[in-house]
């Protein structure tokens, strides 16, 4: 049962990830992500059906448009791929945590996580266009994990890590407008709830993990000479990336840390 529930989020993730590469590019210039139909960047020539299969397509088509024959962005297939991946890590992951009725939410985040931190790697911009939305999404999806659960103080919990990183993130850009984007300030929230669901140790972990994570790669990119001391960097995929660190690793590091306290 789990072989085939791991191939079926599989072809959802990879199906998914197609249509963020839509997200991806088009959220950003204010394009809907419904019409026109997928189409050549280079020629504007639509993309045939049989060639918008995820990565399929590409490999088909030997990285080529079918009509002009410019390259097509190995990052498509990539983004395809990394997503299935993604999907299929979380529900495995989730599976042997006997915690199913989460799955939804998590992997609905997990696809806005590769969308958000994609465009604010491209951009420097998290668009209200994904996160406000998401709000009442994840909420949903929450309560729904509680319902199957049983666990309605998760839920709870969830409503006071939104507000609590939030409210955190809100004082460090209001202290320290220049060091912080507002997009920062309304993903917390997002990323507050999700962690706040699954524990305070993941709430706690994975909220200081994105700056640590973010403050190691600002000090390489200085070493490097990539980037000086006032150089912006895109914190958003820095908070998703601790987030995801704080809700698998969160509570085993806690447990560890109580242990050696108690040893």
């Amino acid at each position: 049962m789990l072989a085939a529930l791991l191939v079926f989020v599989a072809l959802l993730g990879l199906a998914i990830g197609s249509f963020l590469n839509v997200v991806i590019y088009r959220v950003p210039v204010g394009l809907s992500v419904v019409h026109p139909s997928s189409r050549c960047p280079t020629c504007d020539a639509p993309i045939r059906a049989r060639h918008n299969v995820p990565v399929v397509g590409w490999l088909v088509l030997h990285g080529r448009c079918a009509d002009c024959r410019a390259p097509i962005s190995p990052r498509y297939p990539l983004v395809e791929l990394g997503t299935g991946v993604l999907f299929v890590l979380v529900t495995f992951w989730l599976w042997h945590r006997s915690q199913m009725p989460l799955a939804p939410a998590l992997l609905y985040l997990a696809a806005v996580g590769v969308a958000l931190a994609l465009i604010d790697l491209d951009v420097r911009r998290l668009p209200n266009a994904i996160v406000l939305p998401a709000y009442p999404v994840v909420a949903a999806l929450l309560a729904l994990a509680s319902i199957g659960s049983g666990d309605w103080w998760a839920l709870a919990r969830a409503g006071m890590g939104a507000a609590a990183l939030f409210g955190f993130y809100l004082l460090l850009v209001l202290a320290y407008p220049a060091g912080m984007g507002w997009g920062d300030v309304k993903l917390s929230g997002l990323l507050g709830a999700a962690m706040g669901y699954v524990g305070w140790a993941a709430l706690i972990v994975g909220g200081f993990a994105g700056f640590f994570f973010g403050a190691i790669v600002a000090v390489i990119a200085m070493l490097l000479g990539r980037a000086g001391r006032k150089s912006a960097l895109p914190f958003g995929p820095f908070m998703i990336i601790g987030a995801a660190f704080g809700i698998v690793l969160g509570p085993w590091l806690a447990d560890v840390y109580l242990g050696a306290l108690g040893g």
